[in-house]
């Protein structure tokens, strides 16, 4: 009998946004698109919806309820991207999966539940493994796919219906929508009284043929849940990586057997990689021996690339660790992760691209140090300055990410003193200092720092950064930043947190945050 597994991922948005985001977990957060009349909540966190924010809803309805809600631009591509992603890792379930809709996958088990132990076990695996990832999911299994999409969306957990008599049983009090039809088509369904499967499968079929002739076809609609019309999956199309193999006719036990097959197989990646006009950003030799075990070499790239001679040597130390044990009878050279990467002119004249020799240094950096230890700073979405930039490993993917220049929230200060823009040391976190100043709102005086005290000459600001609001809690305070520089010439960047009868605190509290110099 058919099998078809229905996976609904019922809270994709929000759980794909939460894991990216810096607010607290219970902040009431709903994820807006752009609707006819204005924005409408695409998805919410338990704590909005137990504030009454429903998706669906328009955003000032629901502000209206309750003016506290956060509203986030939704991002529905990067959710089908991740969808498609993850089509293509539950390939380990099924050989047939199939995308389906904005927010589900629907899998082609048939023959497949015993090697997991079962249906149940092979349940439990799916999620399992999806919670893993941080994401919920919701599974049905059905003869039908109509069938598994409606009952994996149903109130019943996990229903393993096996007939066409337990399967109508299941379906029965669930609602006409199931069937996923268009809103009108449901409107007109529950007008005459039919709001269940049920209740629908028992009218005459062509009666209803009759009635909603012109229309979205019900009776079509009931076959495909039933199984009497079929409902065939179509997989997406395999992209597999670039690959080169050699296999070899007798095993090779000697320790170089990797750094020869390497020779003979980097110019036929080139070549794989030439063709599609990518670029490889991680490889992976694979060496397969006699017993059935595997050895893997892999490295990593700072750009893409595709010159032989720099990719050969990224991995020459690499497989020279390889131990070839009972021999090596195949090898494989996979460029598992690659970006598009057309042809190019470096130079007008015949002198390395400066661009390509430092990727090319950071390249045999990071083989010889590890990821870890390679690392190199990347502006980050926000105005508070600790925040403004991070580190990143010097091989990391950073597509997606912004490439606007940072912004610390810096004054030009004693710009005829070439102390302009942000300090050029930055403390990992703003260090407490006491401050004596005229008056409350004016410029600071005195500054005692590490058991120091620093009588201030000059002084220029202030440059006020507000709080992130969307991030920060309601307490948060606002800074005022200041340039300062002490009696002996040195400069320091601090800052007052908060002011007097803000009604978010006590007196206000000064740090030092960078040092100039």
């Amino acid at each position: 009998m058919k099998r078809i597994a229905s996976i609904w991922l019922p809270s994709l948005a929000i759980e794909r946004w939460a894991k990216g985001a810096d607010s607290a977990p219970d902040s009431p957060v709903v994820l807006t698109v752009e609707g006819t009349h204005g924005l409408i909540i695409h998805a919410v966190t338990r704590a909005a919806a137990e504030r009454g924010a429903q998706p669906g809803a328009r955003l000032t309805d629901a502000r209206a309820l309750d003016p506290a809600l956060i509203a986030v631009p939704a991002d529905p591509e990067g959710d089908a991207a991740l969808v498609e992603k993850l089509a293509a890792w539950a390939g380990r379930w099924s050989p047939l999966v199939e995308v389906d809709g904005a927010d589900g996958l629907r899998l082609d088990v048939m023959g497949v539940a015993h090697l997991f132990g079962g249906e149940r076990r092979l349940v439990g695996d799916v999620e399992r493994r999806f919670a893993q990832l941080g994401l919920t999911v919701r599974v049905a299994m059905a003869p039908t796919a109509a069938a598994a999409w409606a009952l994996a969306r149903s109130p019943s957990p996990y229903p393993l219906p096996q007939g066409e008599r337990d399967l109508l049983e299941q379906l029965a009090p669930l609602h006409v929508s199931a069937l996923r039809l268009d809103p009108d088509t449901v409107r007109t369904l529950e007008r005459l009284g039919l709001k269940t499967i049920g209740a629908l499968a028992e009218m005459p079929r062509l009666a209803l043929a009759r009635r909603f002739r012109g229309g979205e076809d019900v009776v079509d609609a009931l076959d495909r849940l039933t199984g009497r019309k079929p409902e065939p999956l179509t997989a997406a199309p395999a992209d597999p990586p670039p690959r080169a193999l050699l296999k070899l006719e007798e095993p090779a036990t000697h320790p170089e057997a990797a750094a020869q097959a390497l020779e003979r197989l980097i110019p036929m990646l080139v070549r794989e990689l030439e063709r599609r006009r990518l670029g490889a950003r991680r490889l992976s030799l694979t060496g397969y021996r006699v017993d059935g075990s595997i050895a893997v070499a892999s490295v990593a790239t700072a750009i893409p690339s595709r010159e032989p001679k720099h990719l050969q040597r990224l991995l020459a130390d690499k497989t020279a660790a390889l131990n070839p044990e009972f021999g090596f009878d195949a090898f494989a050279l996979t460029a598992d992760w690659t970006e598009e990467l057309g042809a190019a002119q470096e130079s007008l004249v015949e002198e390395p691209s400066r661009t390509g020799e430092l990727a090319r240094l950071i390249d045999r950096l990071t083989v010889k140090l590890s990821p870890q230890r390679v690392r190199r700073p990347w502006p980050q979405q926000s105005h508070l300055p600790e925040r403004a930039s991070g580190w990143v490993s010097a091989v990391s993917s950073l597509r997606g990410a912004s490439a606007a220049k940072q912004s610390s929230g810096a004054v030009d200060c004693f710009a005829p003193l070439a102390m302009t823009g942000s300090p050029q040391r930055l403390l990992d976190r703003p260090e407490a200092i006491d401050v004596i100043y005229a008056t409350p709102e004016g410029l600071p005086r005195r500054f005692m720092w590490r058991r120091a005290v620093h009588d201030i000459a000059r002084a220029e600001g202030p440059e006020r950064i507000a709080p992130e609001w969307w991030r920060q809690p309601s307490s948060a305070r606002l800074r005022d930043y200041y340039c300062v520089e002490d009696a002996q010439g040195r400069r320091y960047w601090i800052y007052r947190e908060g002011l007097i009868g803000d009604g978010r605190g006590g007196a206000p509290n000064w740090f030092i945050h960078g040092l100039f110099g």
